[in-house]
This record gives structure tokens, sequence and C-alpha cells, in this order.
């Protein structure tokens, strides 16, 4: 296959400029991939680098994994020598080797995002903190973005001044860093700050990564934050072949710390680097691309480009409004039954898209009533799940005994009858000794006024070292089997004989074949690799692409997808963009939301479909918003509002042109002074049976884990993640939660 064949003039271009700094703005649909792909095969068959000393970074496994399969059809030999994955695994790769310069074991663990939760509950409570003032997920959030930006606990002490909440942020910071590294653990922001400090302090394991990297390519480079720019800098600083590709159109995780201005400013970083724009779009139609270019326009911040396509115009962006978003789901569910039934099409095809994940309910009840097929990307984590983090924390545990959070989570499991009284002493044995918590079990007949419970301990510890020592020689598969024997935990399950049960069983069955799937493809398999593995998936990289059903996801989980078919539901300001965004003094905030927008319409490639409620519920109370303003940023000739289908209907919504009728009807009665929407009123419980983290039953949803509890002034609002039905908001007088 020809490098060349099939490429654009520009795409060319970006493909042949090997040497020094370069920036590809890469719009959306432009080919970005193709052209990574295609200049790493240039780079080994053009320019004759050794694979070896090629990297390219990525921020998805799924995106990772794509491109080494194209490089693979391309290059006839070699391309498996390519470094190609993402920021985590690249540094996690690094720190298995070098973790034990900065203080860390080389078996460290990497804690999710549960994990982490769990631990700052405890800072909390060893802290003694007023956990209605300072709540675990602010304090982790916190945290996180001091991380980012590369400030230490120290540095963060010293900024808060006298400020006595953020010291006590400081506080939480500084003992939270200081557990992760008592249990040999680190987070994922810790994996790429711990790098870049071993770069620092070690100069000639950097030297030996620049002279073993010469090129590095980084893809979506608007999503950087400030201490990945630092990683990236610091390993392209000797020879310079540094080559980004991104587009500042459509940087939207603000949030999670990225940085717009390393690419916005990367000219100032790189004076001499180069600069090519891929405008060309072969993704969208274009009309889609039209509406694209329109709605981005309106932001100030960002480089000049506009897509274009040579494909067809195709149908006109649609835009429909409904009295109620119960009417929106049904009529988004009932154009999907349809044309997949009538017309042909597969529900893999369609999307709906929306800006919070709270408002999927309305289309999962009307998707089960229309049974349609659908999946929601951002619900609980199959790694998230009880039974699979009890069997990963046994693994965890046999790998790195110093996890003391995995060792608490599985001491009775099965239940072994060690009461916290007990795990109480143990762990002011462990604290008093500087030891880990593992260690204090092994001397737990040391301890005082033990009693009977060291002979229970003494048997987990016992069972713990047989398997440690049989993991020497039996796969991940084998010693999985093991400890699922050795403690019962599926006969357990079967022995309850429930539907959960059952559910429970077939999860760790998913578990085992994971697990031989990763021994079948890893070229050295062991506990520690397949633990890394697993600890880094994200939810976009469950996706499975052959599966007919229809996706349901935010906007910001959709970055990097596209599909025929793509709804955009909940289109009102105050919804989308979000209240808090219209009334915030920052304008990057709204232009990011505009950012967000753009992402949606060029997900789209055959048809785009908008949609928003006059009135909707939101907490309760039925809220009544406008049209979003991103809807009336696309000029009226690009826009389809349904006349004449829905003239057709005889109980239609009216179409948005005509002023008389029932949407003037309505309109008049908005604008009338005395009138008031209906208000729906809650009575609020003096307490709540379940806190944060306990397992709970809903009558509709079934089982899930209670993420959060924020108390309002009419009722206490509910977050729960459900296995099966995702994440949930909810208030507790309406939800009627069970305590399991």
């Amino acid at each position: 296959m020809s490098i060349s064949e099939g490429m654009n003039p520009r795409q060319m271009e970006a493909v042949e400029h090997t040497e020094g700094p370069l920036l590809i703005l890469a719009g959306a649909g432009s080919g970005k991939t193709r052209v990574l792909t295609h200049r790493i095969a240039y780079l080994i068959e053009e320019k004759h680098v050794p694979p070896y000393q090629i990297m390219a970074i990525t921020f998805t496994n799924k995106a990772a994994n794509e491109m080494r399969e194209r490089v693979d059809r391309i290059v006839s030999f070699g391309a498996e020598q390519v470094w190609v994955s993402t920021f985590h695994s690249s540094c996690v790769r690094i720190l298995r080797r070098y973790a034990d310069r900065i203080g860390y074991g080389n078996n460290f663990t990497i804690y999710d995002a549960d994990d982490s939760r769990t631990l700052m509950k405890a800072v909390i409570k060893k802290l003694d903190l007023d956990t209605k003032r300072y709540k675990d997920r602010a304090l982790l959030a916190t945290i996180s973005a001091a991380k980012n930006e590369r400030i230490s606990p120290e540095q963060y002490r010293k900024d808060a001044g006298i400020d006595w909440q953020l010291q006590k942020y400081a506080d939480a910071y500084d003992e939270y860093q200081a557990q992760l590294q008592a249990n040999n653990a680190m987070d994922f922001d810790d994996l790429l700050v711990n790098v870049v400090e071993l770069f620092e302090k070690c100069p000639e394991i950097l030297e030996s990564y620049q002279e073993r990297l010469r090129y590095l390519m980084v893809d979506e480079y608007q999503d950087t934050n400030t201490v990945q720019f630092q990683f990236i800098s610091l390993l392209a600083s000797k020879y310079r072949n540094l080559c980004v590709v991104g587009d500042d159109d459509q940087s939207i995780y603000k949030f999670r710390g990225a940085n717009i201005e390393n690419i916005l400013s990367f000219e100032k970083f790189f004076p001499d680097a180069k600069v090519v724009k891929l405008e060309q779009n072969y993704r969208s139609t274009g009309n889609i691309l039209a509406a694209a270019n329109e709605v981005i326009a309106n932001n100030k911040g960002r480089k000049d480009k506009r897509l274009w396509t040579d494909s067809e115009d195709g149908p006109l962006v649609g835009y429909r409004q409904f009295m109620t978003g119960f009417e929106e789901a049904e009529y988004i569910a009932g154009e999907i039954t349809k044309k997949v039934r009538i017309g042909g099409r597969n529900y893999r095809d369609y999307a709906v898209l929306y800006r919070t994940n709270a408002q999927s309910r309305l289309f999962e009840e009307k998707f089960l009533m229309a049974n349609i097929p659908y999946k929601i990307v951002g619900g609980i984590n199959f790694y998230a799940r009880k039974e699979i983090k009890d069997l990963l924390s046994y693994l965890k545990v046999i790998d790195n005994a110093e996890d003391d959070l995995a060792v608490l989570r599985i001491i009775n499991i099965p239940k072994r009858g060690i009461g916290a009284a007990s795990l109480g002493k143990v762990q002011e044995w462990a604290d008093f000794h500087n030891i880990s918590f593992f260690d204090a079990l092994l001397e737990a007949e040391l301890i005082p006024a033990m009693g009977r419970a060291a002979s229970k301990i003494r048997s987990f510890t016992s069972l713990i070292d047989v398997l440690k020592a049989k993991s020497e020689y039996l796969s991940v598969q084998e010693l999985l089997n093991l400890i699922i024997e050795e403690t019962g935990y599926s006969a357990e399950l079967e022995a309850e004989g429930t539907d959960e049960a059952q559910a429970r069983l077939e999860n760790i069955d998913e578990l085992i074949s994971k697990i031989v799937t990763y021994e079948d493809e890893a070229e050295q398999p062991t506990l520690g690799g397949f633990l890394q593995e697993v600890a880094l998936v994200s939810d976009i990289d469950t996706v499975d692409e052959n599966s007919d059903y229809v996706l349901l996801m935010t906007l910001h989980s959709a970055k990097g997808l596209e599909f025929p078919y793509v709804y955009m539901a909940g289109m009102e300001d105050g919804i989308f963009p979000s209240y808090l965004t219209i009334t915030s003094d920052d304008p990057g905030d709204i232009e990011e939301e505009r950012r967000l927008c753009y992402v949606g319409i060029t997900r789209a490639m055959k048809e785009l479909t908008m949609t928003s409620a006059r009135q909707r519920m939101i907490r309760g109370e039925t809220q009544i918003n406008k049209t979003s303003r991103f809807v009336r940023e696309i000029p009226r000739e690009l826009v389809d509002m349904g006349r004449e289908y829905e003239a057709s209907r005889p109980n239609a919504e009216p179409d948005l042109r005509q002023q008389g009728g029932l949407y003037g009807a309505m309109k008049n009665l908005y604008q009338m002074e005395n009138f008031k929407p209906r208000q729906f009123t809650v009575k609020k419980a003096d307490r709540l049976e379940y806190e944060e983290g306990d397992t709970v039953r809903h009558v509709k949803f079934g089982v899930g884990i209670v993420r959060s509890i924020v108390e309002g002034g009419k009722d206490y609002e509910v977050t729960v993640e459900f296995e099966k039905a995702g994440v949930k908001k909810m208030f507790a007088s309406f939800a009627k939660l069970q305590k399991l």
C-alpha cells in the first residue's frame, strides 16, 4: 500500500514534515488518525527511522488499539515495536521500572475512582473533619486539580495562607498522599506527576528515554493538562521532533484540568513550529458541517478554520420542540423504531446525546416500553461491581500486600467474624509501629486484648501467604479459580439462588473470560500486568461497535465517536448551556459549552436532529426554558422544523415558525403575569437510613451504590449508580430506596 494513497495535499504535508515541532490543527472528521498512522509509516519506510524510536500517545485504549492496527496494515515490518499507548499506560510502563527511585515499590497498586473515594473517607474520619462541610468528592476534585498543575501538598498549604478552610483541604491532601505512599499506591493523577518527578530527579533516566523515543506524536492535544504538557516537553526537549494533533474547537475537558492554552499557544512554546490545517471533513454531510461552523464561529478564543466537504449537502438539521421531556423521549423512541423496522436501519446506527447523565432516565423508560435495545455509556463500570471488586482485591493483595484498602475489603469476605473493634486494634498497632495493615495482621497475636480474633486473622493471613506462594507458578486464570475455590465465593452465590446472585455469577464468568483474553494477547502475561490493564479501562473502551443497540451517552462521552444518525436532546437554555454557565462571570465557560455543542453536531454523519421541551421537571419542579442559544445560532435556512411531517399528525406539535395555534396560545399563556407552572412538593425525612457508599435497592432500577447525598431545603438529592440502569439522581422521598 502506498503511503500517499488516499491522502489529500494538506494531509501529505503533515505526513512529510518529520523534523522539528509540528502542530496539526485537525478539524472534526478530517482524518487525523489516518495522518498519524501514515506519518509513522513514512518515518519507518521513507526516513528509515527504527520503529522503536517512535512514540504515539492517545487518550483512550480504544484509540491506541485502532492506531496500532492501522499501522500494522501499512507497515510491512517492525510496526509492533512502535510505542503506541495512552498517557497513563505510558507512565505506568516507565514507573514499573523506576518507581523505586522516587520512594515507591515497582509493584505499586493503581487506585481507581472508587478506591480513591474509599481512601478519602478514611482520611476525613482520621482528621475528624465535618462531613457536611468537607465532602470526599470535593476534596478529591481539589486535589486532582492541584496535581494537574503540579502543586504539591506543601505548596498547596503555603498558597492557602491564613484561610482556615483551605488549610483543612491542605491537611486532607497531605494525609491522602501519605496514605497512598504507605499503601504503595498511586491514583491516576499520580502516574503523570510521578513520572515528571522521576525525570527531574533522575536526568539519566530522562536522557535514556529521549534517546529511545526520538519522534513523538500526541493525539487530542487540546485535552492535555499542565503535567501532561510537562511530560511531553521533557521527552521532546533534546531532539524536538514533536508532532501534536488536535482541534481547539473540541477542547471540552476543562473540568478535568485540560488547558486549552497548550494548543492555542503551541507556537509560543515552539516558535519554529510548522502549522498544518486539516479542514476537509470526511465524516459529515455539508449541511451538518455548515451548522457546526456557524455555531463555533461565535467563539472568540479559537484558531480560524472552517470545515468543508466534497460530499453532498444531505438533509437539513432537524429541530423538534415538544411540550414536555416525556414527549421528547417518546418521539425519539418512535422515530428510531420506525426507521429500524421500516427503513431497514440498525439500532447501532443511532445515538442519543444529552448534557447530563440524569437525562437518560426518560429515554430508558421509553426504550424499554418500545423494546429498543440500548446501552448507557457511563453507567456502572464492570470493574466497579461488588463481586468483581472483591475478587480483584484478592489479586491486588497477592500482588501488593501493602495495599491496605484491598486488605480491608476482603478480610471478611467470606465472613470470618473479625469485628470492627478487632480491626481497629490492628490499625492502631499498624499506626504505632509504622507498618502496613497486613504486616500488623501478621503480628495479631502480639496485639493486646485481641482474644479469639487472633486465630481468625491468622487463618486469613495464612490463606494469603499460600495464594502468594502459588502465584509464582500459576497463571492469572488458575490463581483466580483457586481464590474462588478456597473462599467459596461462587458456591455462596449459587446457594443464594436469586436472580441477583445469578447475575453476579455471570459477571465472575466474564472476569475469567477477560483474564483468558489478556493471557492470550499479552506477550508476557503477569498478575501485575493484568491488574494494570483493568485499572486503566475507560467507559468508552467497553463500547462494542458490532453489537446492535442504541447508545445513550453524555456529549462528553461521545467525543471521538461517530454515528450515521444522532439525536441531541435537551437543547434548552438552562440545560445546555447549563444555568450555571449562563450566569457565570467567566466568558470562557460559555465558550466551552459551545465547543461541546460543536462536538455533538460533528458526531453525526448523515442526519442530525436536535430536540427540546418547553417545560421540563428538574429536581421535582417544573421549569420553563427557552430554546438553546446554540440552536438559535444555526441559520434558519439550515434547519428543518418538521412542518410537513408534523402537519400530517392530528395531535402534532406545532411548527416554531407558526405564531398562531397552540404555540401562540402557550406563548401568550406563559407571558401572563399570574401564570405559574405546576409545583411538586415533597416531604423531607429527618434522616436517611443509608449513607454514601451503601448498597441499596430501587423498586424499578434494581441494586445500586449510593454515590452522593446532597441535603437540600426541601429534600435529599440522592445519586445512585445502578448496576443495570446506570447513574440516577432522585429525591429521597420519591425514590424510597431500601438499604441492603
